[in-house]
């Protein structure tokens, strides 16, 4: 067991860092430790929790504008702009339901340190496209505050975008302000029945290239969805006013309607459980096994699963979000997660593969986020330098050498 540290304010994390630095420890930082078993596993010598660092301080409706302390949990600023007609309209995601643990336990700070995004980032961007400002500590124990309340406040701006999904290598969130958006007043979801994986994905990109306004794009093959009777699914999610949905949901199939082509819609309630389950890989979840989420070009997600199963690696469940540029993948368990095999089809097509869910043996060994190339390795060592000289933050977490 490492040491835990729970300060009650920004002080406390201060002191917890200067003490990690004064005698070189490792530091590892948590929430309430949903994203624990995320990147590569190192001991944990010392562990700070922000799980203290609750609260919203200041929300403001009307500017679309909320800033909270890094430990307040993502559920109830959830719950908090529901009630006012909002979202976070990345939509992250709940690593509870594949990695095991308390689903709703994730906090704001641990949602920016990953880039938690899901099925809507392909029309609203990412965490870190909404990540107005922070406070954090530096691995050399410095307070820094960067950005502000409006995003033409660009004062610090790129900083936000080294900090959103560095792991928390680079600092300790204490404080996040991020831009709102209003919630749509209904969504429907268009679900074309039964086909197979290549067609399916064409006919995503088809429904990408309308102008309907198509929010998300999933593809979910035959057995991978509880909903429809075991059929593949080509789900297209439209949001808006409701008499807008109907008629873009409308003129959408229209525009998509091939012989044989089955279509069916999922109303408002089944179509938020759909794509809640979409965004935290819940198709996945229920398998054994280790789990990748592969990025690609749209047009080579199926190219790079064929390529998988001609090499006969052992699939035991998939599914594609964001038109197919986004591929979740469940292998059976081994001790080299299949890195190989699945890296050198990646590498062929330009993308990258992350390996999100293995044993922690398999974690230590393993290169868990995809190798850079030189260059870029090169300056990612030159940015943890500069925040973090001593190498103290999630020693190990991204890479051996840091």
């Amino acid at each position: 067991m490492s040491e835990l540290a729970t300060p009650a304010d920004e002080q406390g994390v201060v002191d917890a860092v200067r003490a990690a630095n004064a005698d070189r420890t490792s530091l590892s930082i948590e929430g309430h430790g949903s994203k624990t078993a995320l990147g590569r596993h190192a001991p944990r010598e010392r562990t700070i929790s922000t799980r203290a660092l609750s609260g919203v301080l200041f929300y403001e409706p009307a500017e679309l504008v909320l800033a909270a302390r890094a430990g307040a949990p993502v559920a109830e600023i959830a719950a908090l702009l529901d009630a006012h007609g909002q979202q976070l309209a990345f939509e992250p995601i709940d690593c509870a339901i594949l990695l095991g643990g308390e689903p709703g336990a994730a906090t704001l700070g641990g949602m920016v340190a990953v880039n938690a995004s899901g099925p809507r980032r392909i029309k609203a961007g990412a965490a870190r496209d909404h990540l107005l400002g922070f406070r954090c500590v530096t691995g050399r124990g410095d307070v820094v505050k960067s950005g502000g309340r409006v995003m033409k406040n660009v004062t610090g701006y790129d900083l936000s975008k080294l900090v959103a999904g560095s792991y928390g290598t680079l600092a300790v969130l204490t404080e996040v302000t991020l831009k709102v958006l209003p919630k749509p007043e209904t969504e429907q979801t268009l679900m074309v029945l039964g086909r197979d994986e290549q067609a399916g994905l064409a006919l995503s990109r088809k429904a990408s290239a309308t102008p309907y306004e198509v929010s998300s794009f999933a593809f979910l093959p035959e057995g991978a969805c509880s909903w429809g009777a075991g059929v593949s699914v080509a789900a297209l999610r439209l949001e808006g006013p409701p008499i807008s949905v109907t008629k873009r949901r409308d003129d959408l199939a229209a525009h998509l309607a091939q012989a044989g082509a089955p279509f069916d819609v999922l109303e408002e309630g089944g179509s938020r459980a759909f794509w809640a389950d979409v965004r935290d890989a819940r198709p996945l979840a229920a398998h054994d096994g280790v789990v990748w989420r592969v990025s690609l070009a749209p047009t080579d997600g199926f190219a790079f699963v064929d390529a998988l199963r001609r090499a006969g690696a052992p699939l035991v469940a998939h599914f594609y979000d964001w038109v197919g540029g986004l591929v979740w993948l469940c292998l059976e368990t081994a001790a080299d997660a299949h890195a190989s095999v699945i890296r050198a089809r990646v590498d062929g097509l330009r993308g990258h593969a992350t390996l999100v869910r293995a044993r922690a043996e398999t974690r230590a060994c393993v290169d868990v986020f995809h190798p850079q190339p030189p260059a870029l390795a090169a300056l990612t060592q030159r940015v943890k330098d500069s925040f973090d000289p001593a190498h103290i933050l999630e020693r190990g977490r991204l890479r051996a050498e840091f």
